[in-house]
């Protein structure tokens, strides 16, 4: 967008005065409409204008439409007229100032928003004129110049436009106008928003009419304009027409806009119709001629040129091409008047299809078959390009003409042997040709024995995956002979013979054990045979065969076997006999073969064993039948625990022990051997009676066989009684050789761990 275009107008100006006049165009904008159109946008001797108006505002110094011409700068058109929704003269570069020139009571133009559908338009310029044709065709070439081409938009800037229109239609027609300003080959105005280049933030729309967006140094005052473009319309001859060019701003006075039309670019032409060329996919096909009609009322000759060559014997109306060329007519009106036209011919080639024999298989001999014409399409094609699939006749006669095209491609029935069809081949361009198809048919005599299969998936159920081109198709191809052969398999044989419905490469049979399919051998075109295939699905399920872990004992050998009664085996060590010897733990498995060719695997699972090491027992007592004794080992292997040889637990910690003496054992469960080592688990006596009859007459702890253990003796009052050592006899309840009275005794027992145990008992008599 431009913003107020300041100052530095004023420093250009003085660097670049000099220059100015050759980088600019020039405007004269005091011209008669008149000489506008007669002698400036038409100049043609056979020009029949009349009734030029024009509506504008004429502004203090200058109108809203005139002449312009670019001088030396590099404007497009050389010379023409301008029509502007401000001042024409304003349109003079350089690109620095910003045009909002017309009052705002200046009015719009109702048949311009009835043409664009546009509203609330203001300040338009008008010229309006009636001519009368020769030929059958006019057009002028224009440029479109706006300041709303901005090159920094905001957003809610990107759908403002001014209108403008060249509207045509009869003199005295009540229809509407014709807008022939359109976006070429399209119905589409063009305005800033039809016509707009990329690069900012507003969308790009037929961005290859477009120019560009302007800097200041630009021969016009304009922020953007169009290429060239071209107005025209097929006219009748003889008729009058009243022409209608139009410009006006859109909802304000604001952002002017321009119309350039350039001098002399008005013509009466005679149209010979659209040209024929590759780039526009119609060019004439090889062999066709295309008849080019000028002829055109109150015409006294005409003449035919070939690339710029007089065709002296042509002087009709029509000329029959028949190669390609540039090919122009002059229709002569008068000495002083002639209309031209012009059309460019290209020729294609038409495709050369190739004949071809197309062979399927007859079930029953008797030489018809249901045939995929389809097959036949790349040997058709062959080297041709730019080809879509042939079509098919039965006759070349209806080929020729496209006739009763066969639409039951995919499943054609023969009704004769060696039945010969025609295929037409045409390019993108129309142009064609036609081959023969030759439909001939093969039998065969194969008969493949059941094919034996293995159900290996998870589920032994006699349904499994199959995969035909590895397990099935090397067995099927054994029986033929040459190169490219390929098989495709088929639920049925009306399925192989029209090829509808292949079973998947990767086949699950669908009824258990066993299953049904037809095999349909091709060279890629023809089809060799389709053999009945009969597909056995057996179980192979090993007694014994589920996973095993087993333990091996350091230092040890162990040997792992399966049954001797299969054909074959293979362990994962490479060994192939029924049984190995293994001397190191780790995963081995064997795969199997059973007669049937069907595999089954077993695994071992090998784990390290030993015997335990016992490292510490810990033995909590003196708590009566709650002792409580845990075994702290250590090894590989899987261990069971026990206190007396007999009853073992998995459990290292027994609780509830009564006291005494015990072998603890613990033995390895995958036979590696067991470790014991005797213990005693202590308590003292509750009481004693040392009355002499050799029962219980001793208080003393069993078992304690610890050399520096003590144990100190009191009575109620705390008063010492006695010391026992470890390796002395117990209390007899005498004190100094008297005996102690009945009653409650108390004792501290300090053990070699630091452990004291505190207690008391009573002395019976």
């Amino acid at each position: 967008m431009k913003l107020t275009k300041n100052i530095f107008i004023i420093l250009f100006l003085f660097v670049a005065f000099q220059t100015a006049e050759a980088q600019y165009i020039t405007v004269d904008d005091n011209q008669s409409v008149e000489d506008l159109v007669q002698n400036v946008l038409i100049n043609s001797s056979c020009a029949n204008v009349s009734n030029i108006t024009v509506s504008g505002w004429a502004f203090a110094n200058g109108n809203s439409y005139g002449y312009f011409n670019r001088s030396s700068s590099t404007f497009p058109f050389q010379d023409g007229v301008i029509i502007s929704n401000g001042r024409a003269s304003s349109a003079v570069g350089p690109n620095t100032s910003l045009l909002s020139e017309g009052p705002t009571n200046w009015g719009g133009d109702i048949d311009l928003q009835q043409a664009i559908n546009e509203n609330n338009t203001v300040n338009a310029t008008i010229i309006e004129f009636d001519f009368l044709p020769f030929a059958n065709k006019i057009s002028f070439d224009y440029i479109f110049s706006s300041e709303q081409y901005l090159s920094n938009p905001s957003s809610n800037q990107c759908n403002y436009s001014d209108g403008f229109a060249f509207l045509l239609k009869e003199v005295g027609s009540q229809d509407q106008y014709t807008n022939l300003a359109v976006v070429p080959g399209t119905a589409i105005p063009v305005k800033i928003p039809t016509v707009r280049g990329s690069g900012t933030i507003c969308p790009p729309a037929n961005e290859i009419y477009f120019d560009a967006f302007n800097g200041s140094e630009h021969p016009t005052n304009f922020n953007g304009q169009t290429k060239i473009l071209k107005a025209q319309s097929l006219v009748t001859p003889g008729v009058l027409y009243h022409i209608k060019l139009v410009i006006a701003d859109q909802g304000n006075n604001l952002y002017d806009s321009a119309i350039f039309l350039g001098g002399g670019s008005f013509s009466v032409e005679t149209d010979l119709g659209q040209d024929r060329l590759f780039s526009t996919n119609n060019p004439l096909c090889e062999n066709e001629t295309l008849l080019l009609d000028a002829n055109t009322p109150n015409a006294i000759g005409y003449k035919w040129y070939r690339n710029n060559i007089l065709l002296n014997t042509e002087t009709q109306s029509t000329y029959s091409v028949a190669e390609f060329g540039v090919y122009k007519v002059e229709v002569i009106f008068n000495p002083t008047c002639s209309s031209f036209g012009e059309i460019v011919i290209e020729y294609s080639a038409n495709p050369i299809p190739n004949n071809t024999t197309l062979t399927q298989c007859d079930s029953d001999s008797d030489g018809l078959a249901i045939f995929n014409l389809s097959e036949a399409n790349t040997t058709i094609i062959g080297s041709n390009l730019n080809t879509g699939p042939p079509k098919y006749f039965l006759s070349f006669a209806e080929a020729f003409t496209v006739q009763n095209t066969l639409t039951n491609i995919a499943n054609f029935q023969n009704t004769i042997p060696n039945q010969v069809i025609y295929a037409r081949l045409e390019n993108t361009f129309g142009c064609f040709g036609i081959s023969e198809v030759t439909l001939t048919t093969s039998t065969t005599s194969i008969v493949i024995p059941s094919i034996s299969l293995c159900d290996e998936d998870e589920i032994a159920d006699g349904i499994t995956v199959i995969n035909l081109s590895t397990e099935v198709s090397p067995i099927i191809l054994a029986n033929f002979s040459g190169s490219g052969l390929q098989v495709a398999y088929y639920a049925s044989v009306a399925d192989a013979q029209t090829q509808s419905n292949a079973v998947p490469n990767l086949y699950a049979n669908p009824t258990p054990f066993s299953a049904q399919l037809f095999a349909r051998v091709t060279d890629g075109l023809n089809c060799l045979g389709i053999i009945p295939i009969t597909l056995q699905i057996n179980v192979f399920e090993p007694d014994n065969f589920e996973t095993e872990e087993l333990s091996l004992c350091e230092d040890e050998s162990y040997f792992i076997e399966v049954s001797p009664i299969y054909v074959s085996y293979l362990w994962n060590t490479g060994e192939i006999t029924p049984r190995i010897t293994i001397t190191e733990i780790g995963t081995y498995s064997v795969t199997v073969t059973n007669s049937q060719g069907c595999k089954a695997t077993k695994t071992f699972v090998i784990t390290p064993s030993s015997i335990a090491i016992i490292n510490s027992i810990t033995i909590f007592d003196f708590v009566g039948s709650q002792n409580t004794v845990q075994i702290n080992y250590s090894g590989l292997g899987d261990y069971q625990f026990s206190l007396d040889g007999n009853y073992f637990q998995d459990s290292p910690i027994f609780t509830n022990v009564e006291p005494g003496e015990y072998l603890v054992t613990v033995k390895d469960m995958n036979g590696c051997g067991s470790v014991s080592q005797l213990i005693y688990v202590l308590d003292y006596p509750r009481f004693f009676t040392p009355n002499g009859d050799g029962f219980n007459d001793i208080w003393e702890i069993k078992n304690l066989n610890q050399p520096n253990s003590k144990i100190y003796i009191f009575n109620r009052y705390g008063q010492f009684i006695k010391e026992i050592k470890a390796n002395h006899q117990g209390w007899d309840g005498t004190l100094e050789g008297a005996l102690l009275p009945a009653t409650d005794y108390w004792f501290s027992l300090f053990l070699e761990n630091g452990r004291n145990i505190k207690g008391h008992f009573s002395l019976k008599r």
